[in-house]
């Protein structure tokens, strides 16, 4: 299947912009372009990108941005933020082919509520969603994914490192299927006051989900 190569999408995303002024209940972190062309080049593979891409909680872009540039159809992403999704919009303005057509739009609006109507429409999701590292925002990967499952044929997320037990019990209790997974390096940068550290890298674990 004719496209970009996985490396060609990562150097085009290295291009995109991050958060100026992130919010830290929102745990707004890039990104990393690696991880993002990764999953894109993976759907564009598994034929994922015929219909709707959704990219729940898309934040600066990255993953809606590398699913246009891969070759998806239709594109939304979704945010809660109105500044995020300017920047969103900022970002996919860098590069001319991400826009092409029309077909990347941006929308506000919660990500575990998309105010979209997807019937009768092919839907993969991609999503970087909050790994709840946040007091009061425990499993907020849960809804991405009750989400995803309500609305998706095939999802793409990103969870912190030992959720494969949790992704793989939830997909069986609502009927789907993990078909692949695999590890990635998630490096952060210090952007808040409780970061202790100039740059740290964590675990992280992606997962493709047939619903």
């Amino acid at each position: 299947m004719s496209g970009p190569s996985r490396r060609t999408l990562a150097r085009a995303l290295e291009a995109l912009a991050d958060f100026s002024d992130p919010s830290a209940a929102l745990e707004q972190y890039l990104t990393p372009p690696e991880i993002a062309a990764h999953i894109c080049h993976q759907a564009r593979m598994q034929d994922d990108l015929a219909g709707w891409v959704v990219d729940l909680g898309t934040g600066t872009g990255m993953l809606a941005i590398g699913a246009s540039l891969a070759g998806a159809d239709r594109v939304v992403g979704i945010d809660v933020d109105r500044d995020a999704l300017g920047l969103a919009e900022a970002n996919a303005e860098r590069i001319d082919e991400a826009g092409r057509d029309g077909l990347l739009e941006w929308v506000r609006g919660d990500a575990t509520r998309p105010p979209l109507s997807v019937d009768d429409t092919d839907v993969t999701v991609v999503s970087n969603p909050p790994f709840g590292a946040q007091r009061g925002n425990r499993h907020a990967d849960r809804e991405f994914l009750e989400t995803a499952q309500s609305i998706a044929d095939v999802s793409y997320t990103i969870h912190n490192e030992g959720s494969q037990a949790f992704v793989e019990s939830f997909a069986a209790d609502e009927g789907g299927n993990v078909t692949h997974a695999f590890r990635a390096e998630f490096p952060i940068a210090k952007r808040f006051e409780f970061h202790t550290d100039a740059k740290r890298t964590l675990e992280a674990e992606v997962f493709r989900i047939e619903w």
